[in-house]
This record gives structure tokens, C-alpha cells and sequence, in this order.
């Protein structure tokens, strides 16, 4: 099925009322007065099921939502719909919990978890599409003591990331309130490299562990090298021994 450019078809003030409704996307307007035979629409609906599969394959070989949106003449919207769409992993439930995290890495589906969580709860696109330029090794949620992992974000001056001293302090304190109540809340994801724990999701979290003097967090871990996998098996495969690991 071909289609054609609105801009070649509506007046320009009716193609701006079109526009905000639906705007970079492919859509089917019916004949007038015409009713359409069911194979027609079946049809239809095949090729957006057989092109939203062609998306979700070149996503997952490592093709960036931008390039997906020029290949395919979609917005940023459509594309992180039809690639993180929470209907196409079979009876998963995605919540930004530990109890979803870990159900979906029971179903070999960590990536997808924490896709979906940096894409909506974590609120960082640009982390979610930087894990997906290389494949990693992921191991699905495990407890590990809070004082291996260093922060990369907070108030003080070496921190990679800063942040406002006043936010920092309002955000940590209804954390440990959270923290107190909820034993559900997300793992931290962490990334281990050059043989060191940077956390790279929860440092407000983190802060908040190490003010209520809690020992232990549920941590996701991500590691890029082979040789770095194999340097944390060494050093800390106790903490993951009953841990599935996914290479995505």
C-alpha cells in the first residue's frame, strides 16, 4: 500500500487542523459513501502488523528511534509506542517495581524491562538509547551491599552530574519516606567497569539507603566487555550466582 504526501493534497489551514491530531504518521481515509469489503480491512490492518514487526526488528539490530522515524515516516511517539508496547510481551505486566523487573527477567525480557522504565518511571531517553548501541550483558535484580556502588550524581563538586543542593536534599528526604514504606520500589541499575560499580539510576535512592542505614539494595547490573563479565563473576559472582543473565 503507497501513500501520499498530505502537503501535495489539503490546503494549508485544513492541513494544520489535521496536524493536531496526527502528525508524521500513516493514515487510512475510506471513500466517501463507499463501504469497504472486510478483506479490504483486514488487509490493512495486516500491513500495519507486518510494518510495526519490521520496526520492532530493526530496533532490536540497534537501528535508533530517529533513524526508524525517517525509514518509516512516523513520529518519535509512534515509533516508542510500537517498540515498547507493553501488549507484545505476553502476559508481563510492566510497573516500575522490583516485582516487575524481576518477573520480566524470569521471561528473559530484562532489556525490555528497563527500556521501558528509562523511556516512561526513569524519565532518561538518552540512557535508554545509548544501552541499546551496544549489546550488553545484563543480570536480572540482585541484592548487593549499597557501599560498593559509587554515585555519579548529587550536590558535591566531583560528581559527574550535579545537581541543585536544594533539590537534591527535598527529592532524598520523600525518598526515605517512600523507602520506608514501599519494599517494592525499582532496582538501582548499575554499570561495572574498569572494575568499579558507576551508578547510573538512583542516586537519590542510594542517598536515601545510606541515610536510613540500609545495607543492602536490589541492583540491576549491566556490564558492555566479555573481559569485564568475567572479572565480575570473579570478584562478585556470590552475588549473582542464582541471577539469570541476558546478552542484548
Amino acid at each position: 500500500m503507497g501513500y501520499r504526501n498530505a502537503q501535495e493534497i489539503f490546503p494549508e489551514g485544513l492541513l494544520k487542523q489535521i496536524q493536531r491530531y496526527v502528525s508524521g504518521e500513516t493514515i487510512y481515509i475510506p471513500a466517501r459513501d463507499e463501504r469497504k469489503a472486510w478483506g479490504e480491512t483486514s488487509g490493512y490492518q495486516q500491513y500495519i502488523r507486518e510494518r510495526n514487526e519490521k520496526i520492532r526488528a530493526d530496533f532490536s539490530a540497534g537501528q535508533a528511534i530517529e533513524e526508524l522515524m525517517d525509514k518509516y515516516t512516523l513520529s518519535y511517539d509512534s515509533i516508542k509506542r510500537i517498540v515498547y508496547s507493553r501488549k507484545e510481551i505476553a502476559m508481563l505486566k510492566y510497573s516500575a517495581t522490583l516485582s516487575s523487573a524481576k518477573a520480566y527477567a524470569d521471561a528473559g525480557k530484562m532489556d525490555a524491562w528497563i527500556h521501558l522504565y528509562l523511556n516512561e518511571d526513569g524519565r532518561n531517553i538518552p540512557f535508554s538509547d545509548g544501552l541499546k548501541l551496544f549489546d550488553r550483558y545484563y543480570f536480572s535484580p540482585a541484592l548487593f551491599p549499597v557501599s560498593l556502588f559509587k554515585r555519579c550524581a548529587g550536590p558535591e563538586p566531583e560528581m559527574k552530574y550535579r545537581i541543585d543542593p536544594d533539590w537534591w536534599e527535598h527529592k532524598v528526604k520523600e525518598l526515605e519516606k517512600a523507602v520506608r514504606t514501599d519494599p517494592d520500589m525499582s532496582p538501582l541499575m548499575v554499570h561495572y567497569v574498569d572494575g568499579e560499580f558507576e551508578l547510573n539510576d538512583g542516586n537519590h535512592r542510594h542517598k536515601a539507603y545510606e541515610n536510613l542505614g540500609i545495607e543492602n539494595a536490589w541492583v540491576i547490573i549491566w556490564i558492555t566487555e566479555e573481559a569485564e563479565r568475567d572479572d565480575f563473576m570473579e570478584k562478585y559472582g556470590e552475588y549473582v550466582k542464582n541471577c539469570k543473565v541476558i546478552r542484548r
